[in-house]
């Protein structure tokens, strides 16, 4: 009887971090396995297709996390462990036959989390960690996606350490300054590994909202002078964020998206973007108000406010899902270092700034390859 042949088509992927966002991606990589084509209009997708590569081409080779809730299950029982809480859109997740890791805690875990109850926050196993780069080696990942928690420097550091050692490419979904910080980039480049980073935007969330309407108010002629985003929301990301201390790069990494699309620059007085607050019943479910205060024609006020109520994991997955696709097809072609154009579509905080529209006309360029990276 003949093998059957092997798909060389499979995009093996590490997950770090089996978290919320973790949890939306792997349930959305078989919500939707059955697309087959480009053509149809498939309900929560930027593509159907990247490249040759469906959906279903995604196939699960590595976890690593640190909560004794999830190291040594199956990744599909580790995703709905707690205290995970977003959404469960597709609880048909068949066993992968992967087991999470433990992975280093670093400073993955904010000390003032436990003062909370177990259900709401992570719980660390007390087991020893793994060696991550010789597990990606092991499993034969091909691409890492990173989903440390907000202010993980260490711990982010580290996985970009091991992706470059297990020759990996990386996709930096936090805001800590990977693939957008000169010294790592070259380190991609020199290992011909590429990267796409950092901290992933949502398809339709606060800072890509945000980054439209500012756009927009520019496009227009009308003069930004002030203008908050504030967000709360109840899961662990958001009870993470109650330490300022861990905020740094975050709110950089959101200004910065926002500012990018300003004709001038606001002070630190006029321009807020940051968490707010934890809200626990809201669960995964995030809530932004946003308001941009300019002057339109004759100098006349124009005042915008907007509320948007969004389940959080779920919209930065519907990117991650695009990001590995196209980290893949630089694999392909042997593209290294930092992706310009999927960084700037996908992430707050890419090594180069472009408006949305741009950033979406370079990425179709870089999918039908006319364009380098």
């Amino acid at each position: 009887m003949a093998k059957k042949e092997k798909n060389n088509k499979d995009i093996k992927i590490a997950i770090a971090g089996v978290g919320n966002c973790a949890s939306s991606l792997v349930q959305g990589i078989y919500y939707y396995k059955k697309v087959k084509n480009d053509d149809d209009l498939v309900p929560g997708l930027m593509h159907n297709i990247v490249g040759k590569y469906k959906i279903s081409d995604i196939k699960i080779v590595a976890a690593f996390d640190i909560d004794k809730r999830k190291v040594g299950k199956d990744v599909s029982q580790a995703i709905f462990a707690l205290p995970n809480c977003t959404k469960i859109f597709h609880s048909d997740v068949p066993k992968t036959g992967v087991r999470v890791k433990m992975g280093p805690v670093l400073d993955g875990i904010a000390d003032h989390m436990k003062d909370y109850p177990e259900e709401k926050r992570f719980v660390q196993a007390k087991i020893k960690p793994v060696d991550v780069a010789k597990e990606l080696k092991k499993s034969g990942a091909e691409v890492l996606i990173n989903y440390m928690p907000v202010g993980s420097q260490k711990a982010t550091e580290y996985y970009a350490n091991a992706a470059l050692g297990a020759g990996c490419a990386f996709i930096n979904c936090m805001p800590v300054f990977i693939c957008s910080d000169k010294e790592w980039a070259e380190k991609f480049e020199k290992k011909g590994l590429p990267c796409i980073g950092d901290d992933i935007k949502s398809q339709v969330g606060a800072t890509i909202v945000h980054r439209a309407l500012s756009h927009l108010f520019c496009e227009r002629g009308v003069k930004i002078e002030r203008s908050y985003q504030l967000n709360f929301g109840g899961n662990c990301d958001f009870m993470n964020m109650l330490s300022r201390s861990r905020l740094k790069s975050k709110k950089i990494s959101k200004t910065e998206a926002v500012e990018s699309e300003l004709a001038k620059r606001l002070t630190y007085d006029n321009l807020h973007i940051g968490p707010s607050d934890y809200v626990p019943f809201l669960k995964d479910n995030k809530i932004c108000f946003i308001r941009i205060e300019g002057r339109k024609f004759g100098n006349v006020p124009v005042e915008l406010e907007l509320r948007l109520s969004v389940e959080d994991s779920p919209n930065s997955a519907g990117c991650v899902i695009d990001a590995v696709r196209m980290a893949k097809i630089a694999l392909d072609r042997k593209v290294a270092g930092p992706l310009i154009s999927p960084s700037a579509y996908f992430m707050k905080h890419p090594i180069q700034q472009f408006t949305d529209e741009k950033a979406r006309e370079m990425v179709e360029e870089f999918i039908k390859d006319q364009r380098e990276r």
